[in-house]
């Protein structure tokens, strides 16, 4: 009976030891520029009338960006009344502290969400240098935290949910870590609200190992030119989405 009540106590310590998963802990930015951002999107009236909501960090921030993706949105999304709400430097932790604090709020006219978010908590985690510690399948499970936000606040939406694009050199722990998230992430698409695309390869260049990411300047990043092969690959589906019946 003590050696019972002993081993239940050592478990119960354990537990109480392993931390929480960070991926999946609302946390609030406080970097001056991510505040802004923050308010940036709130005020934003186009949030709450779009019917194609982008979701996500830097990359996805960058789609209405002039030297970036602005060109491309232009031409394709805007047309289609869609609302950038990406943050750069944001990983899921923040995502979900943002859609608790307002930024999905009255969106629910949403027909369509295109979500890519996790490539900073793999970079965290080798930029931190030990200090932050989150596993693919930790951010995977942020992932998810973030998708079910989405569905439960925009119930007419289907979510295009993207696989993390590569970055860094292809053997790097990040880039490694984003496959290994995105093998778990992909099993989240049921083919009916949730959707699964990866278009990752489409930025490699197999025949020069010295620039193996074609479209990456920074190696994370894209340049116009992979904004468009971006949109190439996501807008027909969206758009066969928003001529479907409401739910």
């Amino acid at each position: 009976m003590l050696r019972t009540l002993l081993a239940s106590l050592t478990v119960l310590a354990l537990a109480a030891a392993e931390p929480a998963n960070p991926a999946t802990t609302p946390v609030a930015r406080t970097e001056p520029e991510a505040v802004e951002r923050h308010q940036e999107i709130l005020k934003d009236p186009a949030r709450t009338t779009a019917q194609v909501l982008f979701l996500g960090d830097s990359i996805t921030q960058q789609w209405t960006d002039a030297e970036a993706g602005g060109p491309v949105w232009a031409k394709v999304w805007a047309p289609l009344k869609a609302a950038n709400l990406g943050v750069a430097g944001d990983r899921t932790e923040h995502v979900l502290w943002r859609i608790d604090h307002g930024c999905l709020d009255g969106a629910a006219k949403a027909r369509a969400v295109v979500l890519l978010i996790g490539t900073n908590n793999a970079g965290m985690v080798v930029e931190s240098k030990g200090a932050y510690r989150c596993s693919a399948a930790q951010t995977a499970a942020g992932v998810r935290a973030v998708l079910d936000r989405v569905l439960a606040k925009c119930p007419q939406a289907t979510v295009l949910l993207m696989g993390i694009f590569p970055r860094d050199e292809h053997e790097a722990p990040a880039n490694q870590q984003n496959l290994a998230t995105n093998a778990l992430i992909k099993g989240f698409a049921d083919g009916k609200r949730v959707h699964w695309l990866d278009i990752g390869k489409k930025f490699v260049n197999p025949q020069n190992d010295d620039a193996w990411l074609k479209w990456m300047p920074d190696c994370l990043h894209l340049n116009t030119d992979a904004y468009q092969v971006w949109a190439d690959a996501c807008a027909p589906l969206v758009k066969g989405w928003l001529k479907a019946p409401a739910r």
